[in-house]
């Protein structure tokens, strides 16, 4: 079972159990975090009805605060001795996603 949530403006595919980053959340590493849910898949059946999804949320804790790899900003004009080099280091949150609606261990609790 998987299901396509969406943070940060970007939407990723998870299932139980996945680590992810995410742009920053503002949330200290053992809280809670609800994610909106856009569609759920179980390998039969798959979900994308925004009514039906109305109240799913996928429930994912922090595990930690984090930077990204540096990425190198670099701007030349030719000939005209003009160069630069910028470094950017994106802040994430890592994610571990605990349970997803509809799976078999959130209908068990």
């Amino acid at each position: 079972m998987y299901a396509i949530v969406s943070t940060g403006g970007k939407q990723y595919k998870v299932a139980e159990g996945d680590v992810i980053d995410v742009e920053k959340l503002d949330m200290q590493p053992g809280g809670k975090v609800d994610l909106d849910v856009l569609m759920l898949a179980d390998g039969t059946k798959t979900i994308v009805d925004p009514q039906e999804l109305a109240g799913q949320k996928v429930v994912a804790s922090v595990v930690d605060q984090r930077k990204a790899d540096k990425v190198l900003v670099f701007k030349l004009h030719k000939r005209k001795r003009y160069h630069r080099t910028r470094g950017h280091r994106q802040q994430l949150t890592r994610l571990k996603i605990e349970s997803i609606p509809g799976s078999s261990k959130t209908a068990a609790e």
